[in-house]
């Protein structure tokens, strides 16, 4: 899962209000030549949402965000979800995807959470609220005691910061709500997401393309 993730190198993360909008949603994305999205449960549309798309779009990666609770991981693995994201570090949501066979992504934003993921043999993290924890100057400071670690960092990070984050080798990809933005969905404005994601195609592509 983490290397397909490092393979788009941009996640959608999506907080839907109407679960009908799921699966146009889907379509524009993969259109786009983004077949991801991360719905965060912020609404109560949000697993409802996960299952719409995952029927409507077999073929992406649908995955759960914005879980907090252990019990959450069932109803979002039942729904459809591929992976888990969590805003922070739970032992408990860690291991709720253990039992569920799902990959987790538990926020971090500090040395000792990345320490306690580690410690539970976690590969990749999270790191929110990106631009509020100091960015791309955070995760540099954060790869010389943790070389090995990978990080999503998601929070306050727009098409226009994206390239910075992704010229980092400790990147694996960048959560972003730009190219879903809510009032795009609501408005239907599918044509506008598709492009929007493919700009955010062509990015990591520029980004990476010298490594």
């Amino acid at each position: 899962m983490l290397a397909e993730l490092e393979t788009m190198g941009v996640v959608p993360v999506v907080t839907i209000a109407d679960a009908a909008a799921a699966g146009p949603l889907g379509q524009a994305l993969a259109a786009g030549g983004l077949p991801v999205a991360e719905i965060t449960l912020r609404t109560p549309a949000g697993l409802a949402a996960i299952a719409a798309m995952a029927e409507a779009c077999p073929d992406m990666l649908v995955g759960a965000g914005t879980v907090v609770h252990a019990a959450q991981v069932r109803e979002a693995v039942d729904a459809g979800a591929r992976f888990v994201v969590s805003p922070g570090y739970s032992d408990a949501v860690v291991d709720a995807c253990r039992d569920a066979g799902v990959p987790v992504f538990p926020g971090i934003c500090t040395p000792s959470e990345l320490m306690a993921a580690i410690a539970r043999g976690l590969l990749a993290v999270k790191f929110f609220p990106a631009e509020a924890y100091g960015g791309v100057a955070t995760l540099r400071a954060l790869a010389a005691p943790f070389p090995d670690m990978r990080f999503i960092p998601t929070g306050g990070i727009d098409a226009a910061r994206l390239p910075q984050y992704l010229a980092l080798p400790n990147v694996a990809a960048v959560g972003g709500s730009w190219m879903v933005a809510p009032q795009l969905i609501a408005g239907g404005q599918y044509e506008r997401i598709a492009a929007l994601a493919r700009e955010a195609v062509n990015a990591v592509a520029a980004a990476r393309g010298g490594r």
